[in-house]
């Protein structure tokens, strides 16, 4: 996908199966709400490669029939909750009876089923969530695109909502992609992630192997392995990897087993459940979060620790992305 020249998005395929769900993981500006643009023949870029509908190439009227979106701020018409939940139906010519009844067992489903008659404007932004789901479900879509549903939502409220709406999608034939820079929602909710880093697939595979797994730096980093250590301060071959939970900071000079590097803290945040600390070293500044660090100071000279089941050896710190398939296209295969 290019915009005056530049590229913006270079993919040269994904495969969701119908049933399936697909996490797309990325930092800001990576090129994720571009790639459901792509996909959805939205907007002006310039897009050349095909999206196909059970194998075949969709033209833009098939793929506003088959696709149904739900992005990351609720788009509720003025109206009632059950005239919201009716508006896709209603718009794809559905009569209103036909839209009412198709519609409600939708809300029930995700949980509004009783605020049928609220004006929508009065919701909550989890219950405005719930809403738009219900919306794009009701009218049977066979593809599902979630822009970063949950972003706006509070920790309670996101967590109830990824579990209801796990369950709802187990049971559908529908494919669908989320696009979100949240780890835990990949694992909630995809059987397979990608990460996609400036633009372009850097990793794809079965959602546990990648975020467990990262195949480079910039894939460590953005699944939580933050802490990525070069072989000067390890003494070993390659890049190795750590997330700040697995990392611990002691006054003693070694673990039995693992890997320590040696520094100094640089400042100790306090961070509610639990305390953050960074620690400079001669890889950059590590951060250790866990419980604790009582007599530790900036300035003290510390070991940052982590035991060798919590290291992750990078495959390569190349700036190639890392697919999977032959060039061919994005879309949906069935």
């Amino acid at each position: 996908m290019t915009v005056r020249g530049r590229e913006l998005l270079h993919v040269d395929r994904l495969d969701v199966a119908p049933g399936a769900a697909l996490a797309v993981l990325g930092p800001n500006g990576a090129g994720k709400s571009t790639l459901l643009r792509a996909l959805a023949r939205l907007g002006r870029y310039g897009v050349t490669g095909d999206v196909l509908l059970d194998g075949h190439p969709a033209d833009p009227r098939e793929l506003r029939r088959a696709v149904a979106a739900v992005l990351q701020r609720p788009i509720l018409r003025r109206g009632t909750v059950r005239a919201n939940a009716a508006a896709g139906l209603r718009l794809r010519g559905v009569g209103r009876a036909e839209s009412a009844r198709r519609s409600a067992p939708w809300l029930d489903a995700l949980g509004v089923g009783h605020l049928g008659d609220r004006d929508a404007r009065t919701l909550s932004g989890g219950e405005a969530q719930r809403v738009a789901l219900a919306r794009a479900l009701a009218v049977s879509p066979r593809v599902l695109l979630l822009d970063e549903p949950f972003a706006g939502l509070d920790a309670t409220t996101r967590t109830d909502l990824l579990a209801d709406l796990r369950a709802v999608l187990d049971g559908l034939d529908t494919a669908t992609v989320l696009v979100t820079h949240d780890r835990h929602e990949a694992r909630a909710l995809a059987a397979e992630t990608a990460l996609l880093v400036a633009g372009r697939i850097r990793q794809l595979g079965p959602t546990a192997h990648v975020l467990d797994h990262p195949a480079d730096a910039a894939c460590a980093r953005l699944v939580g392995y933050s802490n990525v250590l070069p072989p000067a301060v390890t003494g070993r071959p390659g890049l190795l990897a750590a997330r700040p939970e697995t990392c611990r900071v002691s006054t003693d000079r070694y673990l039995v087993s693992g890997l320590a590097v040696r520094g100094t803290v640089r400042r100790i945040v306090p961070l509610g459940g639990g305390t953050r600390v960074d620690v400079d070293t001669p890889a950059g500044t590590l951060a250790c979060l866990g419980p604790g660090g009582d007599g530790l100071e900036p300035g003290r000279a510390v070991v940052v620790t982590v035991a060798e089941t919590d290291v992750r050896a990078l495959e390569t710190d190349d700036l190639a992305p890392a697919t999977r398939g032959d060039p061919a296209s994005v879309g949906r295969s069935g």
